[in-house]
């Protein structure tokens, strides 16, 4: 009889640690901007996905990957061969951000400085990304964006029109990411 209240006592001590798993919602978007010599472009990420461990409101663990083949402009196939090139796509097929800090600022109350290594087309960086983080009806709300060089990863700016158009090295990504329990 103690045995077994011991455990139980132990276990629902144990269940208030416990960590809350989140998954990435299909309300999330996550869009890339940048320029060229003619015109400026944005491009859309389809497929995404990712998750996030909570333990006593504090974030332990996010991970969050975009399948490049579903990388898609509003320009057409073309555009996107062009990318999902420079992305590295056949020997790299996702892009992902492994989390390993969360600080907040003096900014705002809901705005935090997230660390993490970013993967594009298959080099690994240290960055570190300001982003709005806030907890709204159980579900974990990420709003931010990040400038980016595509040769720090080792990308070649495309081009088109034999070399007459060119691509900007900066991007910038924009995401609103929503992570709901489950």
């Amino acid at each position: 009889m103690k045995n077994t209240l011991f455990i139980l006592i132990s276990f629902l001590v144990l269940a208030g640690y416990a960590q809350e798993s989140y998954t990435l919602s299909k309300e999330s978007v996550l869009k890339i901007n940048g320029s060229s010599t003619i015109h400026d472009w944005t491009v859309t990420a389809n497929s995404m996905k990712g998750s996030m461990k909570v333990k006593a409101g504090v974030v332990n663990n996010l991970l969050f990957q975009v399948e490049v083949a579903q990388i898609k402009s509003e320009r057409g196939a073309a555009m996107d061969k062009k990318m999902h090139a420079a992305l590295k796509m056949e020997e790299h097929p996702e892009v992902s951000f492994k989390f390993q800090e969360i600080k907040k600022t003096a900014d705002s109350e809901n705005t935090f400085k997230i660390h993490g290594m970013l993967n594009i087309a298959g080099v690994e960086k240290a960055v570190e990304i300001t982003s709005g983080f806030q907890e709204v009806g159980g579900k974990y709300m990420l709003k931010g964006s990040k400038e980016i060089k595509l040769q720090d990863y080792d990308m070649e700016p495309p081009t088109a029109m034999f070399g007459q158009i060119i691509v900007g090295d900066n991007v910038t990504i924009d995401f609103d990411l929503v992570y709901a329990k489950g």
